[in-house]
């Protein structure tokens, strides 16, 4: 009695971790997350699938449960990594509650996708040594932190936020010329990067019209310069 949170990664289907692959390929039911998760991935299983867009999380584990208690294999595909944004704490801690074992399958998130993009890192020596992963408030957050984490200076990745960019960069307390990068859709084929500045990524965001499914990166590491050579790397 287990069923698997697996993360699908960031969209490119050769990068779901092999464990994950395999996983799917076992499964008789797998529950997938509509749009974000690349169609190829279900391509060839021999699993009935579930898009759960617009099911909420009882009637998703109803399903599940149905399946489970039949003594088939249950797979929940989750987007990039699913400890981030992937809200599956609330879904497994009912299943354990009913004595079901749950085990979660990390992924490739959109972040690591949208750094590779961009050929840069996230952390740089003598640039930013730290990353913030947030979000802007919005429906399910009532109060973000985006102006105190931006006086930071440190690198940002700023998710579900795409959206709101305009109002996202006029709340970070930072000069205009900071470097900003858009990622849409961080290493599906329609992949999509502006790069630009706080004064002017709003303006480009608009102009391409989008609106969803991309992830705001903010820092000096943008620029790929400035840095310090790694000390594992200096000459004896």
């Amino acid at each position: 009695m287990k069923i698997y949170f697996v993360g699908a990664g960031p969209g490119d289907p050769e990068l779901i971790t092999v464990k994950g692959k395999r996983l799917l390929e076992e499964a008789d039911l797998v529950v997938y997350a509509g749009s974000l998760v690349n169609p190829q991935l279900l391509e060839g299983l021999r699993a009935d699938k579930l898009d759960s867009n617009g099911l909420s999380i009882e009637q998703t584990q109803a399903e599940m449960l149905r399946s489970l208690r039949a003594g088939k294999k249950v797979v929940r595909l989750h987007s990039g990594d699913p400890s981030i944004y992937g809200a599956i704490l609330e879904q497994m801690k009912p299943l354990e509650e009913m004595g079901i074992e749950v085990e979660v399958v990390p992924g490739v998130s959109s972040l690591f996708a949208a750094a590779a993009a961009l050929k840069t890192q996230l952390t740089l020596k003598g640039v930013s040594e730290s990353l913030i992963l947030t979000r802007p408030a919005g429906a399910t957050l009532e109060r973000d932190e985006l102006p105190a984490l931006g006086r930071l200076g440190t690198t940002m990745a700023i998710f579900l936020g795409i959206d709101r960019i305009r109002d996202i960069v006029r709340s970070l307390d930072r000069p205009g010329n900071t470097p900003v990068a858009v990622v849409y859709h961080a290493s599906w084929p329609d992949q999509k990067i502006l790069c630009g500045t706080l004064d002017d990524i709003a303006d480009k965001v608009e102009e391409e019209g989008i609106e969803r499914s991309a992830l705001i990166l903010v820092g000096d590491v943008l620029r790929r310069t400035g840095y310090r050579r790694s000390h594992l790397y200096r000459s004896r």
